[in-house]
Formats: structure tokens, C-alpha cells, sequence
């Protein structure tokens, strides 16, 4: 991850109730710049409980609320070097839905390697440590 920004998110009332009830998943979230816009895709919110007619589709596309410069800006680093933004964590501040997007850049192969030969290291010294025991 290189950089964390913070943004606003445009919601509905019935799905602002329920965030605030905790039902969100960024699990498969990602973002995305379109027509000068920031928007975040795949954040499933689930239906407000006592909600009717007012409630939204959990998966629907919504726009983030960032500076024009600041999504230009993120724009450019996306589409040149190859960066993507990724949502981090919702959070109420001052009664407002934010948003915590990370510019993050993917791993490379040689990374991925590395991170699997640790990653089993540390799984066979854990094993030897338990037989120890």
C-alpha cells in the first residue's frame, strides 16, 4: 500500500441505518474512476430490516466524494503505473459515512514466491515446536 485517502460515500438513508448496524462487507470492493468520478464497486450493504419500499440494491455501483484534483490525480497513477484503489474501511466521522481508500500497487511473482516459502517455513517450525511439546 503507498497512500490511504479518506472520502465521503453518497448513500441513501435506509442504507446509512444500515451501516450503522453493521451490516457491510468490503470483502470483493474495488474502485474505480469513470467519467472524472470516483465510484466504489461490489460493496455489498445489506437491506435495512425495517426498511420498505426505500431500500437499494445491496451491490449497486456508489460514488465516492473526493476533490476533482485528488481523482485526477489518482486517475493518472492508475492508468500509467499500474495502481489500484482499494476500499480499507468505513467509519462514521461527525455523523458522515467515510470511506478510507488505499492506493495499493499488486505483487509480483518473485513476491508471491517469497510470501508462500515464509509463509511455509513458519507453518513446519510451528509443527515442530507442537511435536516438541
Amino acid at each position: 500500500m503507498e497512500e490511504k485517502f479518506e472520502a465521503g460515500i453518497e448513500l441513501f438513508g435506509t442504507e446509512v441505518k444500515s451501516v450503522r448496524a453493521g451490516t457491510l462487507n468490503l470483502k470483493d470492493a474495488w474502485c474505480a474512476v469513470r467519467g472524472g468520478e470516483l465510484f466504489i464497486n461490489q460493496m455489498h450493504i445489506s437491506p435495512y430490516e425495517k426498511g420498505n419500499i426505500f431500500n437499494r440494491d445491496p451491490l449497486r455501483v456508489r460514488r465516492l466524494l473526493m476533490h476533482s484534483r485528488e481523482i485526477r490525480r489518482l486517475q493518472a497513477l492508475i492508468q500509467q503505473q499500474g495502481y489500484a484503489l482499494i476500499p480499507l474501511s468505513v467509519y462514521f466521522k461527525n455523523a458522515r459515512v467515510k470511506v478510507e481508500v488505499g492506493l495499493c500497487k499488486g505483487k509480483k511473482n518473485y513476491d508471491k514466491r517469497d510470501t508462500a516459502a515464509r509463509r511455509d517455513a513458519e507453518r513446519e517450525i510451528d509443527r515442530a515446536l507442537k511435536e516438541r511439546r
